[in-house]
């Protein structure tokens, strides 16, 4: 018995001896090395080396230091912090009630990294347990905690880290993860939270920071899953290192659990900062104060991430993430449509024709007989009077395609006498400008979205881009050239010296209003137009100088601003449309510059899409209808808006792809897959939020598949942006050989363009866009197709296009007659009729 209690005596004193050894503790890998000492604090990282070509580069200040969060409550879920505008004024204002919710849980002592006892700690306890793997202990008050770092196999770049708490106490947990090596803010060149924010600089006023993503924020903000597009917390270095650190996918929030919607649960908190405020990527899990997080003496909790540390940007490292941990190409494989795209638009079409389901209204205003839907949707002064007309260009485009006199005659003139009326003609400081996108049909008058205001971006969307698109199908309209002039000039006056313009003018004082923010939004995108249709040098040289603006403020530095008026004009798809205005302006001026720089707004927009949780074949119940995780899914899926304040906190992601055809383009440009795996992942297989009988999908994520709902008028986005994305897939597909003239973008939703104005060609033939649902039959719904009819009126062109990941075998009748055809994946072919 003596010798066996010496024995342990003596094995616990070799553990000890060796753990508190001067020898360092090494990981190598062929693309890091990590190298820890001992000291009376700890075990400390002295080293951190990135691979960088063929030569080591040093991380500035290793650390290795690790925190516990411990809270003896339930921390407070109420704010006890009041932040201010840049201006000095409250933030935000009392009527933006959609966000006082919101913004006062990103201010509570959780989101606001204050709850909780911290304790900050070296390990006491290090040692070798494996090959190539260190395993770290610490006992504190509260808790052990094991820390274990390893190299993944497949990704030299990344380390995983498992972490294990065995609590001592009861109370309220929370891990950090251990900090590698923050980065001092003069090294930085780009951080990021991916959903909620991105910049090259840190921004001292928080509510500009927190709210619009306007620079980096200074406090050390804990981020919630629910608007995080790629969970990956990163920070890029001066000298081209990213450090990023990205969760286990399995410890995601599910959205949809199960039978209901949880898209609100938060399991893990981001941030670009450690708890001591340093610019840190730091993961939090459990959650503070979250049902994970309490737990009782003796509980044992378990979690693993990794950190990835590489030689490249953010945009590299946003890649890894999405597609070699959260599997981006295999989740695009799992899409499967259950309705062809193109069934959709004829559908629609129908929908669209029907005043009594399309919720179409026509109203005398001003001796004109103006048409718009019903907007049911909030409206500052709306007593469910609302109306509002959305993708003009798509009206005139299935209306010309189709040759449908109900288009023709009964919707057509009164959108136009709508679009006519919607002008400012009254002499004054806003004549030219935008009554107001939505008329209000009880008192007569025409309104914006959250007040009596003028925003110069409106008279872009609703003046420059609808006008426009209509003068592409009727060129020689000279009221409608007049209006655009008008608008044009409008917009020069109030153009800033150094090309921007503001972000609004109250209507009754003419007074500029949100100083808080800059108008960092395409409004230079409208000059652009008035030079492709009027044809004056001037309407281009001032479109460039707000351009110019533009990328130097927004590109540049990460910073956007939305168009949305409800949400205090929180970032939104205008960053989308951003990249597809700075293409066009490209291909006008072919100055780099511009194609440069909507490439990097491309690439900021794939963080406003969703890419987890992972998608897979799990079953839900939604609404009674048993449905597999993936129809569901929202990897794949955009913002409206994103951020603290977006709608993507309460609703989730929106079904408007609008970017889809736009990302297509890009892959085109750039080769980037990304840009081609994000477009088809938003546009295949989203049958789950159809509404069968209309072929309308729902706006937002959460109403599932209950149809338009209180926005009829977004079909005609849905025509719009299946359209650009088709359209786009076949010119690529045909390399060019089937191409038609785009037109502009759509308003406000993003960057989908109208076509059909013109002919385009078909393997070197003219020819012009045809909708007509009784010339093809496709069996295979994964199968979409574009119809063209030759300009000598002797051929029609079926443009194929198999949209899922895998060959497909299908059955095409034409005129009667049946073939059986088989694309490859992703596959394209063109069969040509004789007439």
């Amino acid at each position: 018995m003596k010798f066996k209690l010496l024995t342990i005596f003596f094995f616990g004193f070799w553990i000890d001896t060796f753990s508190q050894s001067s020898k360092p503790l090494v990981l190598e890998s062929s693309s890091i090395k990590m190298r820890w000492e001992n000291s009376s604090q700890g075990w400390q990282l002295k080293t951190v080396s990135v691979k960088k070509g063929q030569t080591w580069t040093n991380l500035k200040t290793p650390s290795g230091e690790n925190t516990l969060l411990f809270s003896t409550e339930k921390p407070k879920t109420t704010p006890d912090s009041v932040f201010k505008a840049i201006t000095g004024e409250k933030f935000p204002e009392d009527i933006y009630h959609y966000q006082a919710k919101q913004w006062a849980e990103s201010i509570n002592p959780v989101s606001l990294n204050t709850a909780g006892t911290a304790f900050h700690f070296f390990a006491k306890n290090g040692r070798q347990t494996a090959a190539n793997t260190l395993t770290f202990e610490h006992e504190t008050d509260a808790a052990k905690v094991k820390t274990e770092w390893n190299f993944d196999a497949k990704f030299p770049t990344d380390i995983i880290v498992k972490q294990t708490i065995t609590t001592k106490t009861a109370g309220y947990f929370s891990l950090a993860t251990p900090t590698i090596a923050p980065v001092n803010e003069a090294d930085m060149a780009w951080a990021s939270v991916p959903g909620y924010f991105q910049g090259n600089f840190m921004q001292p006023n928080f509510a500009l920071a927190y709210a619009y993503g306007h620079g980096v924020p200074v406090l050390p903000a804990v981020y919630r899953e629910r608007s995080a597009s790629t969970l990956s917390p990163l920070v890029s270095t001066k000298n081209g290192i990213t450090i990023s650190v990205i969760p286990d996918p399995t410890l995601c929030r599910d959205p949809w659990e199960k039978d209901k919607n949880t898209h609100q649960s938060w399991n893990i908190g981001l941030s670009h900062k450690n708890r001591k405020s340093q610019l840190s990527p730091t993961l939090y899990y459990p959650v503070l104060g979250e049902p994970k997080s309490e737990l009782k003496a003796g509980d044992v909790v378990t979690y693993s991430f990794r950190y990835s540390l590489i030689d490249g940007d953010w945009f590299k490292a946003i890649n890894h993430a999405a597609y070699d941990i959260f599997q981006l190409k295999e989740a695009l494989s799992l899409r499967q449509s259950k309705q062809s795209l193109t069934d959709r638009i004829q559908k629609m079409h129908h929908y669209l024709t029907d005043p009594k389901t399309s919720l179409w209204n026509i109203e005398e205003y001003k001796g004109l007989k103006i048409g718009a839907q019903s907007y049911l949707g909030g409206v500052v002064g709306s007593n469910k009077d609302a109306m509002k007309n959305s993708d003009y260009g798509a009206m005139w485009m299935l209306a010309n395609a189709t040759k449908d006199t109900l288009l023709i005659k009964n919707v057509l003139p009164y959108a136009l006498n709508f679009k006519i009326v919607q002008q400012i003609t009254d002499e004054g400081f806003f004549k030219g400008s935008l009554a107001g996108q939505y008329y209000l049909s009880k008192p007569k008058k025409f309104t914006e979205e959250w007040g009596e205001v003028v925003e110069p971006i409106a008279v872009t969307y609703y003046t420059m881009l609808d006008i426009g698109n209509l003068l592409l199908f009727e060129p020689n309209n000279q009221p409608l050239k007049n209006l655009l002039q008008s608008g044009t000039e409008w917009l020069l006056k109030n153009q800033k010296a150094n090309g921007s313009w503001a972000v609004a003018y109250d209507r009754k004082t003419e007074q500029e209003i949100y100083r808080d923010i800059q108008d960092v939004r395409p409004t230079f995108y409208g000059l652009l137009v008035a030079y492709r249709i009027l044809k004056d040098p001037k309407y281009l040289a001032a479109a460039q100088k707000g351009a110019d603006w533009f990328v130097k403020n927004a590109v540049e530095t990460g910073g956007f601003l939305g168009v949305c008026g409800d949400a205090r004009y929180a970032p939104d798809f205008a960053t989308a449309q951003s990249a597809q205005a700075l293409l066009d302006l490209y291909d006008f001026t072919k100055d780099a510059k511009y194609k440069n720089a909507a490439i990097t707004a491309a690439k900021v927009y794939t963080a406003s899409i969703y890419t987890h949780p992972i998608p897979n074949h799990a079953l839900k119940t939604v609404n009674g209808n048993q449905r597999e995780d993936w129809e569901i899914s929202q990897a794949g899926l955009s913002f409206e808006h994103g951020g603290i304040f977006g709608s993507s906190n309460s609703q989730g992601p929106i079904q408007l792809a609008s970017h889809a055809g736009m990302f297509i383009r890009m892959y085109q440009l750039t080769k980037e897959p990304i840009f081609a795996d994000l477009a088809r992942a938003g546009a295949w297989g989203r049958d789950a939020f159809v509404d069968a009988k209309t072929s309308v999908a729902s706006y937002y994520w959460q109403a599932m598949n209950r149809g338009a709902g209180p926005y009829p008028h977004h079909a005609w986005w849905q025509i719009g942006w299946i359209n650009d994305y088709l359209m786009a897939e076949a010119e690529l597909r045909s390399n060019g050989q089937v191409k038609f003239p785009r037109g502009f973008v759509t308003p406000k939703v993003g960057p989908h363009q109208a076509y059909g104005f013109a002919a385009g060609t078909v393997n070197g033939q003219k020819a012009n866009l045809m909708v007509n649902e009784n010339i093809v039959k496709v069996d295979n719904p994964v199968i979409d197709y574009i119809l063209a009819e030759s300009e000598k009126k002797d051929k029609i062109f079926v443009i194929l296009l198999n949209n899922r990941a895998q060959a497909t075998d299908f059955q095409i009748t034409v005129k009667g007659k049946t073939m059986k055809k088989q694309l490859p994946a992703v596959g394209f072919e063109v069969i040509t009729i004789e007439k």
